[in-house]
């Protein structure tokens, strides 16, 4: 079995005492599982996880032993103390593993599911080796795929090149019809990065017009010494994509599109705790396994200071609820500056990702996130929007009746009279329900 180099890499669970952080394993947690590492057969500009194979020895095979594989799988279902559990594979690019891995993968889950334990998997893909084979095999087993697109050929080739730099988008465009074609469930993952930020409507258009209906919007962040990548996406641009795009999407798609970052701010706006770890308070129950089972705190931490084990030596239950793990999963909530702590739309935000929190606020305290300006705007501007879905639901009606509230507002020909019916259902007049609160 490959192993790390292990001279600098101390299991950090083993290194924290419990008086830190009493150990505490939660009753459901999450794996993002890296069965072929990093590898990946695409060489994309803005992808973070291709260095990881600088971790390992030259020479290393990065696929997933039998072994671990079973290994993980016994010890993740039976840590799980919930009726459904979720397997996430993602790489690098898990397709490389090969189709009869994860017919192996089905059998084990089965093997060692619990009696009335239902086994979900999702999996992360550039779609690149998609054939009707894969398909059939994600459909037959029920299988959540994510597929990574970037927008329109223009857009997503920008940066979503092959290893020998060609473009890839006509081969995701295959993969696309293919999951339709034998009906996957399956989600658009789209990076937003310093190009197709400043083409909203062209990217969510395209996603629209080819019959997508569930949209992942994930920012390109990376930081360097002399500031950050020349691909990542600025704050205002993210600001203003996401408020762009939500303005078409509340309009005109609610309930018919759904998209991540939306779904989330509405739960936040229902006085619940955002679902996303980038908007949770707290996070460190999702954590990343590489192919040999060594064990970080967090796909965006796979560094040596985050290196919590290897799960043939150390079982993962005791990895997961450690002082260390336990502790890092605090300190996005612990450790807010000020600046944070002070600002209005906190609830729904939580200060993003820690691994964003590399910039000063204005009064020269570190850790503010990157992107804050951009989620700033966002969240202002989506208020009177998520007050007006928050309090529909809250009377029993379904959130895209605000489409109706918004057409009558809008268009003054057809425009409700003060003392007509409330377009929301309310039974209440449109002065006294809806006619004011957006």
């Amino acid at each position: 079995m490959a192993n790390m180099r292990r001279g600098n890499f101390i299991p950090m669970a083993m290194l924290v005492g419990s008086e830190d952080v009493p150990s505490y394993l939660p009753p459901a947690f999450h794996v993002m599982l890296k069965p072929s590492g990093p590898i990946c057969n695409l060489d994309c500009t803005y992808c973070f996880y291709l260095r990881k194979e600088h971790l390992y020895d030259k020479g290393t095979s990065f696929y997933m032993p039998d072994d671990v594989l079973e290994e993980f799988t016994r010890q993740y279902i039976e840590a799980q103390q919930v009726d459904e559990v979720h397997f996430g594979w993602q790489g690098g690019e898990p397709t490389l593993m090969g189709l009869d891995f994860f017919r192996k993968v089905v059998e084990l889950q089965q093997k060692h599911r619990k009696p009335g334990m239902k086994i979900k998997n999702s999996f992360q893909t550039n779609g690149v080796l998609l054939d009707d084979e894969w398909c059939r095999f994600f459909k037959e087993h029920d299988f959540l795929v994510g597929l990574s697109m970037d927008g329109p050929k223009e857009l997503h080739d920008a940066y979503r090149v092959d290893k020998g730099g060609k473009p890839t988008f006509e081969k995701v465009y295959r993969a696309l019809n293919l999951l339709q074609k034998h009906g996957v469930e399956f989600n658009i993952l789209c990076v937003v990065n310093r190009i197709n930020a400043d083409h909203p409507l062209r990217v969510y258009g395209f996603f629209k017009s080819e019959g997508v209906q569930f949209i992942q919007f994930i920012p390109a962040v990376e930081g360097t010494q002399d500031g950050v990548t020349d691909w990542t996406v600025r704050p205002d641009q993210w600001g203003k994509f996401l408020c762009a795009v939500f303005d078409e999407w509340v309009r005109k798609d609610v309930g018919k599109i759904f998209v991540q970052q939306f779904e989330v701010a509405l739960e936040a706006w229902l006085g619940f705790e955002p679902s996303l770890c980038v908007h949770s308070k707290t996070c460190g129950n999702c954590l990343a396994m590489e192919h040999n089972g060594d064990l970080f705190s967090c796909d965006h931490f796979v560094y040596p200071d985050y290196y919590l084990g290897n799960i043939m030596e150390t079982p993962l239950m005791q990895l997961v609820a450690s002082p260390f793990q336990r502790r890092f999963g605090l300190d996005k909530r612990d450790k807010l500056p000020r600046y944070c702590l002070q600002c209005p739309v906190l609830f729904a935000c939580n200060g993003g990702c820690p691994k964003d929190r590399f910039i000063k606020t204005p009064d020269g305290e570190d850790g503010l996130n990157y992107l804050c300006a951009g989620y700033k705007r966002f969240f202002n501007h989506i208020d009177p929007y998520m007050r007006l879905m928050a309090n529909l639901l809250r009377q029993g009606q379904p959130a895209w009746l605000i489409k109706e509230v918004l057409r009558q507002k809008e268009q003054p020909k057809q425009k409700v009279g003060p003392n007509d019916p409330c377009p929301c259902g309310s039974r209440r007049k449109f002065k006294k329900c809806c006619m004011n609160k957006v």
